[in-house]
């Protein structure tokens, strides 16, 4: 397993959309390992593969308070159920110190592959929905600041370059 390296906003990469896997292969099971040690290191709770450069469609995921219940979605396709829609706090590993309100449906319906290749679904809501929709906008190109205004996406990026630059620092 190893910590791959997370792009950061305003990487050009990151609006990449994302292919579908072809096959749940040992590559792939590899890429799941360390996306999920790279994402329990970074102490988030989501990845999406575009976020370390790696352009198609898989999410790892874990919600746990202990970091002990990972999940696994390949070629996910997340559709809302309700028309409602709530704002939650979002924070996200590749716009780092930067957290803001975005407004996603409570409820949705997963379609996706787990990491045996076995197709499953399930209704989400709460965190696993704004969860979910959060990493699918990165397989499409999306990060959660694009919801943002232009000021605030601005203040984004300049308050990411410094933190990049902090973070690169303590590591020197």
């Amino acid at each position: 397993m190893a910590i791959l390296p997370i792009l950061s906003y305003p990487d050009p990469r990151l609006r990449t959309i994302a292919e579908p896997v072809q096959q749940v292969n040992d590559k792939i099971k590899t890429l799941i390992s360390d996306m999920t040690e790279t994402m329990y290191h970074a102490k988030g709770i989501g990845l999406a593969a575009t976020q370390v450069n790696q352009h198609i469609q898989l999410i790892v995921m874990d919600l746990s308070e202990n970091g002990d219940s990972r999940r696994v979605f390949i070629n996910p396709k997340v559709t809302p159920l309700v028309e409602e829609k709530q704002p939650y706090e979002e924070g996200c590993l590749s716009v780092p110190t930067v957290y803001d309100s975005v407004e996603r449906p409570t409820k949705v319906k997963i379609e996706a592959l787990d990491e045996e290749g076995n197709a499953f679904e399930e209704i989400a809501e709460g965190l696993l929905a704004v969860c979910i929709q959060h990493e699918m906008d990165h397989l499409n190109g999306v990060l959660f600041v694009d919801y943002l205004s232009n000021l605030k996406q601005s203040r984004a990026r300049d308050k990411v370059r410094k933190a990049v630059k902090q973070m690169e620092k303590a590591k020197a």
